[in-house]
């Protein structure tokens, strides 16, 4: 999909404000995708319609859960982690976007998960550290994403976890997964480059 209309259907779904968010996302992702090798559309749409669904009632959100065959284990976990999976699903149906990296991007970009591709992490990453982000320990994660996808996505998952715990907040299981996924992902790289 060419750039100018998908910025265009996305932005009757957002506040002027998440708009601005999401061109710093959009923005981001491209410079990481360059960056690491990623495919530069795919990032593009990805980042674009990543937010999709943040401004859905909350029930129609629950009833997409509910009736499309989405983990029902969303249901218990708080409103915030619902936008990203139902968005990957209306972003195909509303939408038409089929691709399934692009879909998949949108759907873990707020949770990760155990396993992610290059394309997960990059949209993952550039939705915590676009531009327009501000909070503790952001800097830090822009400064390691010049350097090391993995590590930077590493912090971010670590900082969000982290966040949550000392607000008292249910961590969602697929947060704990990246977790422990990238911790893996870097291990084993350190393993080959210390024997290779």
């Amino acid at each position: 999909m060419e750039r100018t209309k998908a910025l265009e259907i996305v932005k009757k779904q957002l506040t002027e404000h998440r708009f601005i968010h999401t061109l710093g996302v959009e923005e981001t992702s491209l410079a990481l995708a360059e960056k690491y090798g990623v495919d530069p559309k795919k990032a593009e749409t990805a980042a674009i319609f990543h937010d999709y669904a943040k401004f859905r009632p909350k029930e129609e959100m629950r009833d997409i859960v509910r009736s499309e065959g989405l983990s029902q284990e969303l249901l218990y976990y708080g409103n915030e982690v619902l936008h990203a999976p139902v968005g990957a699903f209306l972003v195909e149906k509303e939408v038409g976007i089929t691709d399934r990296d692009v879909l998949s991007a949108i759907y873990y970009h707020t949770t990760g998960q155990g396993a992610m591709t290059e394309l997960e992490k990059v949209i993952f990453l550039a939705d915590y550290i676009e531009p327009n982000r501000q909070f503790p320990g952001v800097e830090n994660v822009r400064e390691m994403a010049e350097n090391d996808l993995d590590q930077a996505c590493l912090m971010a998952v670590k900082n969000t976890i982290t966040f949550l715990m000392k607000q008292n907040q249910k961590i969602y299981p697929l947060t704990f997964e990246a977790y422990n996924g990238l911790l893996q992902e870097i291990k084993l790289k350190n393993k080959k480059e210390c024997t290779g």
